[in-house]
């Protein structure tokens, strides 16, 4: 008889919250905006920062980026941007300050590029 009142408890302690877990609201998670065009700051090859000529990255606000002619779809995760098309995928690391750091193995062995988005305040337009 014993048995029988505990297993009928812990159905009874489940089935609370089972119920609980579905009727209680839920917030909808937040997700970061990072769509915009960022230019190559700096790059790093063998150690060494070089100034950066590439082309910007291009995040749009479908999901989809552009850089260097490589186009594909991107997804944000956490503190990472995951870049991908058909055949290649890669992962940029996000950071303080509008930048999106994307390290990968080159010709030159392994380069870190260093993408920057420039932000502007409205109705500032001028130099000074």
């Amino acid at each position: 008889m014993g048995y029988g009142r505990v297993a009928l408890s812990l159905v009874r302690t489940f089935a609370a919250a089972a119920i609980l877990f579905f009727v209680l609201p839920t917030s909808p998670a937040q997700t970061v905006d990072l769509s915009g065009r960022y230019q190559c700051a700096q790059a790093k090859m063998h150690g060494k920062v070089i100034p950066c000529t590439a082309a910007p990255l291009i995040l749009k606000n479908d999901g989809r980026f552009e850089l260097r002619g490589w186009e594909g779809s991107y997804l944000v995760n956490g503190e990472w941007v995951e870049l991908s098309d058909s055949l290649v995928r890669a992962k940029a690391k996000i950071e303080p300050g509008h930048k999106i750091v994307l390290r990968y193995y080159g010709k030159h062995g392994l380069v870190e590029m260093t993408f920057e988005r420039r932000v502007t305040e409205l109705g500032k337009t001028a130099l000074s």
